[in-house]
């Protein structure tokens, strides 16, 4: 039986932007059922009290969205007893590495070099059209097996805004969540209590300049625009969320309505 959970939003010590999505608004009327679909940052620095909470919740399975290399900076999740831990990558390490090098290491010119004048945005909106074009079998995996047996379930990457934001949306759009409320959903990671904490190599002033954080600043935002390209590339590419689902995620009709059973009220 699924657990109730608080309305609450809870304050883990060192697990950022979780929350559970229960609750948003399907177009015919339904909503996303409490305590079955959570989100997060990854949970490699979770506490003992993090773990206790996050155990509660009766999670069957966590998708860690992150890749090898996400992986040997921040740390394997700390391990829930019983809860199967699926890694199912949505990035390549290799992709984009001497990029997130210089966001570390770089100085304030060579970050002017790759980020200023809309250049990090855009690189963010390639990124998600990408993972939506590239990421189909990934994300056929998660909606079948949420489908057959995985909720409860917490997806994650590394911050819970830009893997997992995409994943939570694909799943709110299997299941006919209003887009408004994906988008609002998703732009809730922008509160300062849930954005990732932006580390640099070197502790003097000039590493965290204000010019600097406003150069990072794209990087680390959810944006609507972003989300918009998603949705904007579904469009082009298939012609609609339908053929989406049906031919580039393999989500037949018998198992789209077991998904909505499990996850909406």
């Amino acid at each position: 039986m699924t657990q109730q959970v608080p309305s609450t939003e809870p304050e883990l010590a060192g697990v950022r932007n979780f929350r559970d999505v229960g609750g948003l608004p399907t177009v015919d009327g339904r909503r996303v059922r409490q305590g079955v679909l959570f989100r997060s940052g990854h949970l490699a620095h979770a506490t003992a009290e993090d773990a206790a909470f996050l155990s509660a919740l009766g999670l069957h399975t966590v998708f860690d969205f992150r890749n090898a290399a996400d992986q040997k900076l921040e740390g394997p999740d700390v391990a829930l007893p019983g809860v199967r831990n699926v890694n199912l990558p949505l990035s390549d390490p290799a992709d984009g590495a001497e990029f997130w090098r210089m966001v570390r290491d770089g100085d304030l010119e060579q970050l002017r070099s790759v980020l200023d004048d809309g250049k990090g945005a855009d690189r963010m909106i390639r990124s998600y059209r990408l993972i939506i074009t590239e990421r189909t079998g990934e994300h056929s995996r998660v909606l079948r097996s949420l489908a057959e047996d995985s909720v409860p379930a917490l997806m994650h990457c590394a911050a819970g805004k830009d893997r997992a934001g995409l994943s939570i949306a694909v799943t709110l759009l299997a299941l006919g969540v209003e887009r408004d409320a994906i988008v609002d959903d998703y732009l809730k990671s922008n509160a300062k209590h849930r954005r990732y904490k932006v580390h640099r190599n070197g502790s003097s002033a000039s590493a965290y300049s204000a010019e600097v954080m406003e150069l990072l600043s794209p990087l680390f935002d959810a944006r609507a625009e972003y989300l918009a390209a998603a949705f904007e590339t579904v469009e082009e590419t298939w012609g609609g969320v339908e053929p989406y689902l049906e031919r580039a995620l393999g989500l037949t009709p018998g198992a789209r309505e077991r998904l909505r059973e499990r996850l909406l009220d």
